[in-house]
């Protein structure tokens, strides 16, 4: 990744979306970028909205406020209606098809829908759906590189069992192989 950029994980509580936006924050740290992380919770702990910004750059960041974001994860529909008009054109938009059955409807930013439950339920939990589009993300982006999105997986996530653990991973394989770089950083 050159550059700096800017990215949006957005759906309801429960559904993991500030776990990934804080394993991407992680994996940036690591690498001894500038990481702004920064969650949103609607009033309801679980089934509420919930949203995290996540800004990476390899020189100092200006504002911790990003408006219209370069790039998005959307888990459900609300967060689609929300955050895929407010991307900005030439961005990147991932779309959790297994729950919204619509695009943004926008030819001026890159859209990858993602089945991203369905591959979780396929890998054997619905709970690493987020996973899933963390990865492809990562993928898509290069942000980071995925040695350290591992390893922030591990430090996180390792008092889990091994098998939750080990189901973590394979929806990171999983994620992984749906997209090649797409999108460069600005």
């Amino acid at each position: 990744m050159a550059g700096q950029l800017e990215a949006v994980f957005a759906g309801f509580g429960g559904q993991g979306v500030m776990t990934a936006g804080q394993l991407l924050a992680y994996a940036g740290m690591e690498e001894g970028k500038q990481v702004i992380w920064i969650p949103s919770y609607g009033p309801e702990m679980r089934g509420g909205t919930a949203n995290c910004t996540v800004v990476i750059s390899d020189t100092r960041i200006g504002s911790p406020i990003i408006n219209n974001p370069i790039s998005a994860c959307v888990f459900n529909r609300p967060s689609l209606d929300k955050f895929g008009a407010l991307i900005r054109p030439g961005g990147l938009l991932l779309i959790n098809s297994s729950l919204i059955d619509v695009t943004s409807g926008r030819s001026d930013i890159t859209e990858i829908l993602v089945p991203a439950n369905d591959i979780a339920m396929r890998v054997g939990s619905p709970k690493v759906t987020n996973m899933v589009m963390l990865a492809a993300f990562v993928a898509a982006t290069e942000a980071v590189s995925f040695e350290t999105l591992y390893r922030m997986l591990n430090a996180k996530l390792g008092s889990l069992s091994k098998e939750m653990l080990a189901i973590n991973h394979a929806a990171f394989d999983e994620g992984r192989k749906l997209t090649g770089k797409v999108f460069a950083m600005r």
